[in-house]
C-alpha cells in the first residue's frame, strides 16, 4: 500500500486492500467489445450446459425411481406364481359339483325378502307402540329404554338392508 501497488480503504476498524486500477493499462473499445462478445458467448454456453445438466438430472431421477433388472425378474416371478394360484383356484371353482342352482338362489332371495319385510313391519309396530307409551311418560326416551331394557338396532350398529 505504501508503494502504491495496492490501495487501502478504512471502514471503522476494518481496512480493505484492493489493486490500484489506475496503474493498469486502459482497455481500448475494441478490446472491451471483444470481452463483451466473449462474455455473451460464455453466457450462452453456460445456459446450454445448465439446460443439459437439468435434463441429465431429470433422466437420472427417472432411472433411480425405476426398477432394476433383478427387481423386475423377482416381480415377474411373483406375478407368475399369483397367476398360477388364481388359475388353480378358478379351475377348482369351475370343477366343483356343489354349485347353487338358480332355483335355490331364487328361493333364498324370496326368503330374505320375506324376512326383511317382516323385520320392517315388526320394527314399525314396536316403534308406534313405544311412541304411544312415551306420550304419557315423564322421562326421556333414552331413560325409558334403559329402565325397560330395550336395545335398538342402532345401539348395535345394525342397518335394515335395502330392498
Amino acid at each position: 500500500a505504501q508503494q502504491g501497488h495496492v490501495r487501502e480503504k478504512t471502514y471503522g476498524k476494518q481496512k480493505i486492500y484492493f489493486a490500484d486500477q489506475e496503474q493498469l493499462p486502459a482497455a481500448s473499445d475494441a478490446e472491451l467489445r471483444g470481452l463483451d462478445g466473449e462474455i455473451a458467448a460464455r453466457s450462452t454456453e453456460l445456459q446450454a450446459l445448465q439446460q443439459s445438466c437439468r435434463h441429465m438430472e431429470a433422466e437420472l431421477k427417472d432411472l433411480n425411481s425405476s426398477m432394476t433388472t433383478p427387481e423386475i425378474v423377482k416381480e415377474i416371478e411373483a406375478l407368475r406364481k399369483d397367476c398360477a394360484s388364481y388359475t388353480e383356484k378358478l379351475e377348482r371353482v369351475k370343477s366343483a359339483t356343489n354349485h347353487v342352482t338358480p332355483e335355490e338362489k331364487e328361493k333364498v332371495c324370496r326368503e330374505q325378502q320375506l324376512y326383511r319385510r317382516e323385520w320392517r313391519r315388526r320394527k314399525r309396530m314396536a316403534t308406534e307402540l313405544l311412541d304411544a307409551i312415551l306420550e304419557g311418560y315423564p322421562k326421556s326416551k333414552k331413560q325409558f329404554f334403559e329402565e325397560v331394557g330395550i336395545e335398538t338396532d342402532e345401539d348395535h350398529g345394525v342397518v335394515l338392508p335395502a330392498t
